[in-house]
């Protein structure tokens, strides 16, 4: 299954994991401290605090917020340089790190031919030699 990174429905996505897992709605409830009413709620809700999405991602041993990371992955513009001089005390990352979710998101689009090489290098920031090498390498 292919997720689609640009819309996220987040509470669709931990309703899913939650059927994945096969876990007792009793220690849901116990483990989220709310009632069933409040999961089901949840369950329907497009975003979640990130406390509660922290505590979903704990229980049902799955990082949500790499959904998020993946997002801003494809679809945040290139970041332009802010005062590079300026020491931020904010943990940095590279923007650069390419998850097998995210290849085969890519591939699938190409073998698809939804879009061309140079439409994802221009759409999604992968540079095209990098983007060359995956078709190359996970061309089937």
């Amino acid at each position: 299954m292919t997720t689609n990174f640009k819309n996220i429905h987040i509470g669709k996505l931990i309703h899913l994991r939650v059927k994945e897992s096969n876990i007792d709605l009793t220690r849901i409830c116990n483990f989220m401290k709310c009632t069933e009413i409040e999961i089901n709620e949840m369950y329907i809700q497009e975003d979640l605090s990130t406390n509660i999405l922290l505590r979903w991602s704990k229980l049902l041993e799955y990082d949500f917020f790499r959904l998020y990371s993946q997002h801003l992955i494809l679809y945040a513009p290139p970041s332009a340089s802010i005062r590079e001089s300026a020491i931020s005390k904010l943990p940095h990352f590279r923007k650069n790190i390419y998850t097998r979710e995210i290849i085969d998101f890519i591939m699938e689009i190409i073998i698809k031919q939804e879009k061309t090489k140079r439409q994802i290098t221009d759409e999604y920031g992968i540079p095209y030699t990098t983007l060359c090498k995956w078709v190359t390498k996970h061309n089937k």
